[in-house]
């Protein structure tokens, strides 16, 4: 079992960088895939990024290409988030998930993930 603790969230303006991080416990962090995903009010949660167990594997939703960067370091169990060049549209709870099958996978099927409790994310115009 993989236990999952997010931070890093807060109020940023338009175009400010903020960077989560995620806290995982468990012996087989690093062995899985983690990623990122993201509820909107009134929205479903998205995927936003995922990367393999290795970390050289990445894979990112169109809306967040070239501004979020995802990484990990495995000696650390920690995953981060790196987001740049914020929107008002990035606005929502931002979710680490610790994934049952591949990174690949990941970006449509979460089934059997382990999830943190989330960290808010609030862009302002």
């Amino acid at each position: 079992q993989v236990q999952l603790v997010e931070s890093g969230g807060g109020l940023v303006q338009a175009g400010g960088s903020l960077r989560l991080a995620c806290a995982a416990s468990g012996r087989t962090f690093s062995s899985t895939a983690m990623g990122w995903f993201r509820q909107a009010p009134g929205k479903e949660r998205e995927f936003v990024a995922t990367l393999s167990s290795s970390g050289i594997l990445t894979y990112y939703a169109d809306s967040v290409k070239g501004r979020f960067t995802i990484s990990r370091d495995n000696a650390k169990n920690m995953v981060y988030l790196q987001m740049n060049s914020l929107q008002v549209e990035d606005t929502a709870v931002y979710y680490c998930a610790a994934g049952s099958g591949s990174a690949r996978a990941m970006r449509t099927t979460t089934v059997g993930a382990y999830w943190g409790q989330g960290t808010q994310v609030t862009v302002s115009s």
